[in-house]
């Protein structure tokens, strides 16, 4: 097909997923001339498997977008039916949002965002081709011959390249929820010579809410509470809806097992490796076959439809055997399947190819993000659109690229874990992955991050003197409380055995008590007499702050420990194979990955503690030798 001149752009985005439209909006936002290409205008930021945003680790990585300046947050505001604050009984490193959404309304939030951003155009294609000269991405080309040009691309195709819908025997090329699969730019990108992996996820059936007996199932409510992901909102959605819970049984699982053979899973239909963290039922059964029983969620898709999400029977065993097996589920017994569960297999590139940056390191301009990277969830897909978009217009436009590193941000950890340790599976954020999570807490986004969203200009003046306010009010309250001292009086001894704490035997300064594991900010704070009342998140911060003070300070040790490694450079060229003393396979994973610092180096598999410090001393000496380019 003849093509024609389409146009020059900063920035090209393929794509308009959760990374997609992250990336569109950073990159426009930065001041790059962006455009947007994607498969369906209809679709963007679509949730073609669980409607919600949130959950255990990646409920903070929303709140680090927001602090960032990206939407999610914001828009997830607007268009929840249900919030909830999880794991309220546990610490504050653990504690996470997590919203149900109305996943229409969030479509149309969403698409009226991109649709009113300045430096943002948004178009409908396909996009077939990559423009690639002497190993520059200059552009894209797509299906109808349109020849767009920019100097920095973000691939966002999420689980479309080379895409495939399973069901039992039944397998056709399709993205997810039945749109085009993107076959043709799939094998450009393996044309290029970049390694490709076949990842797996899956979606459950949806069923009707009519047809659900409610009665027979556990009612899970919203928080009362007001709650909101973004540091923004000042309005809050009061008529939330309820999400269900029920469980699995014998029955169930015998279904399953008896049909085993018919799922893809374990026909040999499918060929890629699914989701650790986000198993099939059928997975689920065999895995964890002496459970007599699994839950299962029942998830309204919106406000104004009937379709209910089954999360807990992600599932490609054959349509007749999934209205079989829905029917043995309490409250489920006469539930009328809308839409089928299925498996989808889908291309993803191997991440250890990419920059920090999350440019390929073969491909000069080219960045890739979202589940192409091989990661799973909605969250983790806008962490890396986010950092992409900033970055491809940190190249464009001269400036210095952002990189957070593991003690900064869950996005930090999440992109380190990609490029420095790769995934052999769909890669999920968990809590346990960060080793500073004391320091990545739910409620210090903000703190954390806020002042680079201002120095990259995508927070407002507005809300940066704000968020300085804040800051300020934190400060001022510990070192008030710091500073006052209180004495075994009645009043005080009274609070306190309220608390179930021990009495005082001598005087004691209030932060002092207020570190106290029974001690609240509130008890503490009406024996000192404040001047004003002071907003709810400053109270929590201080409480926080003086509470866990000595844990912090020691994680802050481990954090400048880990910082003087990564301060140790080391160049891109380097010649691993003229260092004597490294193991061999050592060799191979540095070469591969191409660390840039010795603290990303420690971190790759297959490179152990000698190694580092054969290689440090061998930067320490400064006689580096060099691979000719």
């Amino acid at each position: 097909m003849a093509t024609y001149n389409a146009g020059h752009y900063d920035v090209i985005v393929v794509g308009a997923g959760h990374a997609g439209v992250e990336a569109a909006l950073a990159s426009s936002r930065r001041g790059a001339k962006t455009l947007m290409l994607t498969l369906n205008l209809d679709m963007v930021a679509f949730m073609p498997c669980n409607p919600s945003i949130g959950g255990p680790a990646k409920g903070i990585v929303v709140r680090e977008i927001d602090a960032l300046g990206g939407e999610m947050a914001k828009t997830i505001d607007k268009t929840y039916i249900q919030m909830r604050l999880l794991n309220t009984g546990k610490g504050p490193a653990v504690r996470a949002l997590r919203a149900q959404a109305d996943k229409h309304l969030y479509i149309q939030e969403m698409k009226e965002v991109l649709e009113n951003e300045q430096n943002l155009t948004l178009r409908q294609g396909m996009v077939n081709e990559l423009i690639v000269e002497d190993d520059v991405c200059k552009g894209v080309i797509t299906e109808t011959g349109g020849a767009y040009y920019a100097d920095s691309v973000i691939v966002t195709t999420g689980t479309f390249m080379r895409s495939r819908v399973i069901i039992g025997d039944l397998s056709y090329e399709s993205g997810p929820n039945n749109q085009r699969s993107s076959s043709k730019l799939a094998q450009n990108i393996e044309d290029l010579g970049l390694d490709i992996v076949r990842f797996k996820t899956g979606t459950p059936m949806r069923v009707n809410s009519h047809s659900i007996d409610y009665s027979k199932t556990e009612i899970q409510p919203g928080d009362e509470e007001p709650r909101a992901f973004s540091y923004e909102t000042t309005e809050f959605i009061t008529d939330q809806i309820p999400c269900w819970l029920t469980y699995t049984n014998e029955f169930t699982h015998k279904i399953i097992n008896d049909n085993l053979s018919l799922s893809a899973m374990y026909s040999g239909m499918i060929e890629g490796t699914g989701p650790r963290y986000c198993p099939s039922v059928e997975d689920k059964i065999v895995r964890f076959h002496d459970k007599p029983r699994h839950q299962v969620f029942l998830e309204p898709e919106g406000r104004n439809t009937e379709e209910v999400y089954v999360q807990g029977l992600s599932t490609s065993l054959p349509e007749y055997v999934q209205h079989e097996m829905i029917k043995t589920v309490p409250g489920l017994e006469n539930a009328e399947i809308m839409r089928a569960g299925y498996a989808i297999e889908y291309d993803a590139v191997v991440p250890t190819q990419l920059w920090p940056t999350l440019e390929t390191k073969k491909i000069s301009g080219l960045f890739t993000a979202g589940q192409i990277n091989g990661t799973s969830g909605y969250e983790e897909a806008g962490a890396q659109g986010l950092m992409a978009g900033i970055n491809a217009a940190s190249k464009v436009l001269g400036k210095e690229p952002v990189i957070l590193d593991r003690s900064q941000a869950y996005i930090g950890v999440l992109i380190d874990d990609l490029v420095t340790k790769g995934t052999n599976e769909p890669y999920r954020l968990l809590t346990s992955r960060a080793e500073h999570r004391l320091l990545l807490r739910h409620d210090n986004a903000d703190l954390r991050l806020t002042d680079i969203g201002y120095e990259i200009g995508m927070i407002s003046e507005e809300r940066y003197s704000r968020y300085q306010e804040k800051k300020s009010l934190i400060e001022a309250e510990k070192k008030r409380l710091e500073s006052v001292i209180l004495k075994p009086e009645d009043e005080v001894q009274a609070v306190i055995e309220q608390a179930g704490g021990t009495l005082l035997k001598d005087a004691i300064r209030a932060s002092d008590l207020l570190k106290r594991p029974e001690m609240k900010y509130h008890m503490v704070s009406q024996l000192t007499s404040p001047e004003t009342k002071l907003p709810e998140d400053v109270e929590e911060q201080v409480e926080i702050q003086i509470k866990y003070a000595g844990y912090i300070a020691k994680s802050m040790q481990q954090v400048e420990k880990m910082r003087r490694m990564e301060g140790k450079k080391i160049p891109d060229n380097i010649d691993y194979d003229a260092i004597h003393g490294l193991a061999f396979e050592a060799k191979d994973h540095l070469k591969e990955v191409r660390p840039l610092s010795l603290g990303q180096a420690s971190r790759i598999s297959g490179v152990n503690p000698a190694d580092v410090n054969i290689l440090m001393i061998y930067l320490e000496q400064g006689k580096i030798a060099r691979v000719e380019s």
